[in-house]
């Protein structure tokens, strides 16, 4: 079974025994699917790590220039005919916090250096002391990380330790012009706590590509804040990662299943 963002429940998974061999993920996020299940049904699991790392980290640098310049805000006061110059700051300025510094924010921390921006990083996982000292990169815990940043990229998987882990407190801890940035999956931030956050002035403004919620419910008040950009979970989008993508998950799929298969040249499965 080849899957996108669909939910592969116990319930789901037990009722497709014994057909069910192999659940092939087209991504790289397996929060969705039941991992315990598949290990007790003897079901093969398979994603494809670091397909769109590029592009996100792309994203996400998108963002921090864009709120740093401020270029969407001006945009909207010329087109209303008002001449207002909008104070922006250079990213050398900048603190930037990742919170998980995986393949995505590796990426970010390398794209960061040659901005000069002093970088923060914050994982559960010990991280290559070696890549620490070439990229300057200070490890530090999510409360310093919160404290200190202005922006924070959420960039961590989603698991029972990072549901809900950007909260209340979180933004209690944010400076009052810092920026969250969140690519990486909706529940790790409760939506609720941010919307407070913004309506009290805990936080400048948010970059949002992933919700509590997909897709976005038209009732939602992150649709009310002019500082709050949106995307429709869209930051992975890259041609080139989608087709490497694409052959690694039926490469999966029939390696699981067993069936001997050629590689062409242009990596494309015959």
């Amino acid at each position: 079974m080849i899957c996108g963002d669909d939910r592969y429940t116990r319930r789901v998974i037990e009722a497709s025994i014994p057909r069910l061999k192999v659940i092939s993920k087209w991504g790289t996020g397996v929060d969705s699917i039941d991992k315990e299940a598949c290990d007790e049904f003897d079901v093969m699991l398979g994603n494809t790590p670091n397909a769109f790392t590029e592009p996100v980290a792309d994203s996400v640098f998108g963002y921090m220039l864009t709120f740093a310049r401020q270029h969407p805000w001006m945009d909207r006061e010329m087109k209303k005919g008002v001449w207002k110059k909008i104070p922006g700051k250079a990213l050398r300025e900048c603190t930037l916090g990742i919170i998980g510094i995986g393949n995505i924010g590796s990426a970010l921390v390398k794209r960061a250096q040659p901005f000069g921006i002093k970088v923060l990083g914050n994982d559960i996982r010990e991280i290559d002391p070696v890549f620490v000292k070439t990229y300057d990169l200070e490890m530090v815990n999510l409360e310093e990380l919160l404290s200190r940043a202005d922006f924070v990229s959420v960039n961590c998987d989603l698991n029972q330790t990072s549901r809900h882990l950007i909260e209340t407190r979180a933004f209690s801890l944010m400076k009052p012009d810092a920026v969250l940035i969140n690519t990486a999956r909706g529940p790790i931030v409760k939506e609720e706590a941010l919307v407070t956050a913004l309506a009290e002035g805990l936080i400048a403004g948010a970059a949002m590509d992933v919700y509590e919620y997909e897709p976005l419910p038209g009732d939602s008040q992150l649709r009310d804040f002019s500082q709050v950009l949106l995307a429709p979970h869209n930051a992975n989008s890259s041609p080139q990662a989608w087709e490497k993508v694409h052959w690694n998950t039926i490469k999966n799929l029939l390696d699981g299943l067993g069936i001997d298969y050629q590689i062409n040249e242009r990596g494309e499965i015959q």
